[in-house]
């Protein structure tokens, strides 16, 4: 994996459209290249206005639902938030809670404690918004998810534009997140994968930086150290790599919220290591691949311990008090909690069990079943309702299907261009695939859902951004090819953005006419 050449600078060096004869845009674009005031408002500006798109979709109206999503795992997250608050562990509560929580009457949780297979971080996170905002309605127990879903935005923008090296291209990227259809709703509700998608981004982020400061001092240590033809047996061993550790910490945070984060800790670990090696080979060490081994024990002792810390203290709730869930198993807390994650992880393995929606991974780079979290239909004349066949309220977490097939090619695009360009930035892309969608390939027969590739979206949408930029031409090539493939990048972002406005009312709850909500099932399975 040798490193690219730089592609473009912030625009409008390389204008989005470069016509012909000179247009509004181009004159307008020539003023930005220029004026360097007007270059610094576009890299705020844009990523800005994506920002704004994304916290609209993901904040407007976010109570409409009021449900707690009992066929999905609301239903105990948000009642497992409440009881965290209360007790500092999860505990269980009465038949009848749901209707009881969702009428007011929200303290009607027992002490007895509650078995749980999820670890407590994410359940945190949604009990800070009820602290803020009660539990009256879903806008406190749905903000954080939500926020968390804008700030995925902002990080995927972050990690676009370091890796296209492009503003347009960041803004491409995010604005793609920004609209999309599963990521909007697995913003509106209150379960756990969009606090593991945003730790997991976090760590990314941190990842690419430190491969920033830490290939040049390789390059640079090992240079200084060449004697005449000799070069050198060794390289540096590095400590001081704070981004490494912060990269832990976040993984640790992903997996305290889900297991899965562990997936992703394993997988850029060996990533770490393997660019190590080969950025030791490139430099011209003589042993570079047992100076990456050395430097991999290195790598490892920043990485893990930190994640370890995090997940640990995760935990502190339930160490601290004395009435969770196998709390006394063992001869102290911590043996107690090893316990405890036996028994979760082998109720985790079992869940074997038939469900509607359920839709193994080989199925979901083909969408065959989107997930249904929510529905609820009224007649005609019931509530306000004027549609001869009923209303209905959705929520389905469906992505934007032009958005998610294209991406599932891109990704096979991606593959190729990384044979071809042997690119860091490609091998790092599909390490996030990987990472986040391989795993659940070798369990064929656990009960899983396609809303789980909400992890799995923003590697898709990074390839599908490395594609149209691509499409969109290199700097170096002619004004017609250029002109041509940023015509075909324009009309694929407006032929996206009508189709997220028309998916809009069946990801958001909002009332529909039966027969709207009918005209978005294109096949028989997406019902």
């Amino acid at each position: 994996m040798t490193d690219a050449p730089r592609l473009e600078a912030d625009p409008p060096a390389a204008p989005l459209l470069t016509p012909a004869r000179p247009s509004l845009y181009d004159r307008f674009a020539r003023r930005l290249s220029e004026d360097a005031r007007a270059r610094r408002l576009y890299r705020w500006l844009g990523p800005a206005i994506v920002l704004v798109i994304a916290a609209v979709l993901r904040l407007w109206n976010l109570a409409a639902a009021h449900d707690l999503m009992n066929q999905f795992d609301e239903t105990y997250y948000v009642k497992d938030a409440w009881t965290l608050l209360h007790l500092g562990y999860e505990a269980s509560w009465p038949a009848d809670a749901n209707a009881r929580f969702l009428s007011g009457d929200v303290d009607v949780f027992t002490t007895d404690p509650a078995f749980v297979v999820h670890p407590p971080l994410g359940k945190w996170i949604i009990a800070l918004g009820m602290v803020v905002l009660g539990p009256e309605s879903g806008w406190g127990w749905r903000i954080t998810t939500a926020l968390l879903g804008v700030a995925s935005v902002l990080v995927l923008m972050l990690i676009a534009k370091r890796l296209t090296r492009s503003t347009t291209f960041a803004v491409v990227a995010g604005l793609l997140m920004a609209i999309d259809g599963l990521a909007i709703s697995m913003s509106r509700i209150a379960l756990l994968d969009t606090s593991l998608l945003f730790f997991v981004l976090l760590a990314f982020l941190f990842v690419v930086r430190d491969r920033e400061r830490t290939m040049a001092r390789i390059a640079e240590t090992v240079a200084a150290r060449h004697d005449g033809d000799e070069p050198p047996s060794w390289g540096p061993v590095l400590w001081n790599r704070p981004w490494i550790v912060a990269a832990g910490a976040a993984l640790g945070a992903a997996t305290a919220v889900k297991w899965s984060g562990a997936w992703v800790l394993a997988g850029l670990g060996v990533y770490l290591v393997v660019s190590d090696a080969l950025a030791r080979r490139r430099a011209g060490v003589l042993f570079w691949p047992m100076d990456a081994v050395r430097q991999g024990v290195i790598t490892f002792l920043l990485f893990v311990p930190a994640a370890f810390v995090v997940y640990l203290a995760s935990w502190t709730g339930w160490l601290v008090t004395d009435g969770g869930y196998d709390r006394h198993a063992g001869s102290n807390a911590l043996q107690s909690l090893w316990l405890y994650h036996m028994a979760m992880y082998a109720s985790t393995a079992g869940i074997t069990s038939a469900h509607a929606y359920a839709s193994p991974a080989w199925q979901w780079p083909l969408l065959l079943r989107p997930t249904g979290v929510y529905y609820h239909q009224d007649a005609f004349g019931v509530n306000g309702c004027g549609a001869a066949n009923g209303c209905s309220e959705v929520i389905s977490t469906m992505p934007n299907p032009l958005i998610w097939y294209a991406g599932v090619a891109a990704v096979l695009y991606l593959a190729y261009r990384f044979v071809v360009a042997r690119d860091w930035r490609y091998a790092l892309v599909l390490t996030g695939v990987a990472v986040s969608y391989v795993p659940w390939l070798f369990l064929p027969q656990r009960t899983i859902f396609q809303f789980y590739t909400v992890l799995i979206l923003p590697f898709m949408l990074l390839a599908l951004t490395f594609a149209l930029q691509d499409i969109a031409g290199r700097p170096s090539a002619t004004a017609y090819r250029r002109h041509t493939g940023q015509r075909l990048v324009l009309v694929f972002l407006g032929v996206a953005i009508a189709l997220s406005a028309f998916w809009y009312p069946i990801i958001s709850a909002m009332t529909v006419p039966y027969d709207f909500w009918h005209m978005h099932m294109w096949l028989s399975s997406w019902v």
